[in-house]
């Protein structure tokens, strides 16, 4: 092998293994927010929560219950729906 080749092949190495490290590792949220779950309107919500969500902007309904939005920490609970629902910690079923 050359050395360009060597060069080559060591950076590709390297950028695998970084790639590969990337899907696994957590995102640092904010210590200052919550997920708050049921409270996003429709295609509003900020990440996937499970069936039906597969990323930001994915829930098909108001007040999804499987969809988050991230709120101030300490205010989900308080959050009310027109329907007289609270926000949840904890992911609620998906929609039928």
């Amino acid at each position: 092998m050359t050395r360009t080749t060597h060069a080559l092949a060591a950076s590709l190495a390297t950028a695998l293994t970084l790639a590969a490290a990337l899907p696994g590792a957590a995102v640092a949220q904010d210590a200052t927010k919550e997920k708050c779950y049921g409270v996003a309107m429709k295609g509003q919500n900020d990440c996937a929560a499970g069936p039906g969500t597969t990323c930001a902007g994915t829930s098909k309904i108001d007040y999804q219950k499987n969809a988050w939005k991230l709120v101030p920490a300490g205010s989900c609970m308080t959050m009310m729906t027109p329907d007289g629902a609270h926000g949840t910690l904890e992911p609620g079923p998906a929609p039928a």
